[in-house]
């Protein structure tokens, strides 16, 4: 079950016109945090990502199911499950088994790998398959949603990591 506060941040970049996969990212930001503090573990930051993603669906985030081809298709079942079920269009029934058994594998995983690094690493590689328009795309629906403040502090942000990348 996520977090109220993840909910209400998620609502509140709706309610700011932002991109299902921009409110979907507070979930996968709270999952990153259970790892860093060790609530359980995760194989890989892939993996850490699409329980996010899975618990943004059925939290009733607008995040289309991955297209056929991109994914296995027993994780695009799977996600097409997470989001009819928070679209109300699909009863959830409760497995005790199954969620005792997902439980106990998670926290298993624990002291295994902390993909605590990887995940910069993740959002490089997955950068680097977007096209330049693409890019921009993304760069101009920021313009619009970021707000002055955000922008400011972008560029700021921005402008710091420059001089380090010089030093």
């Amino acid at each position: 079950m996520p977090e109220k506060r993840t909910i209400e941040k998620a609502r509140q970049d709706k309610r700011a016109g932002k991109a299902p996969t921009t409110q979907a990212g507070e979930f996968v930001r709270e999952e990153v945090g259970k790892i860093r503090h060790g609530e359980h573990g995760a194989r890989s930051s892939e993996q850490a990502i699409a329980i996010g993603l899975s618990k943004a669906r059925r939290a009733g985030v607008r995040l289309a199911p991955p297209k056929r081809g991109k994914v296995k298709s027993s994780t695009r079942r799977s996600a097409e499950y997470a989001y009819e079920a928070g679209q109300h269009k699909r009863k959830t029934r409760s497995r005790p088994r199954v969620s005792r058994a997902v439980s106990q594998v998670l926290e298993g995983d624990r002291g295994a790998r902390r993909p605590v690094g990887h995940f910069s690493r993740h959002a490089k590689r997955a950068a680097s398959h977007r096209t330049r328009s693409e890019r921009s795309a993304a760069a101009r629906k920021a313009v619009r949603t970021k707000g002055f403040a955000g922008r400011s502090a972008a560029a700021r942000k921005a402008a710091r990591t420059r001089t380090r990348r010089r030093a």
